[in-house]
């Protein structure tokens, strides 16, 4: 078995790609993750993010809705 059956591979945006995206879409049509600290997050963040550090993302991955599409930042 080699690594590719192991890990699935998660495609990347760039952040042209991004914008389209939620341009396109109504903020309740898919989940927008901010995963640095919370400090970061404070600073400035992109509208509609919810802050889920990344040291959290594992205990806390039920709160995010597996049937839309996620974007983590």
């Amino acid at each position: 078995m080699d690594l590719s059956q192991i890990f699935k591979q998660i495609p990347a945006m760039t952040p042209e790609e991004v914008r389209g995206f939620l341009k396109d879409r109504n903020p309740g049509d898919y989940n927008l993750i901010d995963v640095r600290q919370p400090a970061e997050y404070e600073q400035g963040h992109l509208p509609g993010a919810r802050l889920v550090p990344v040291t959290e993302l594992s205990s806390r991955i039920g709160e995010i809705d597996p049937g839309k599409p996620t974007i983590l930042y």
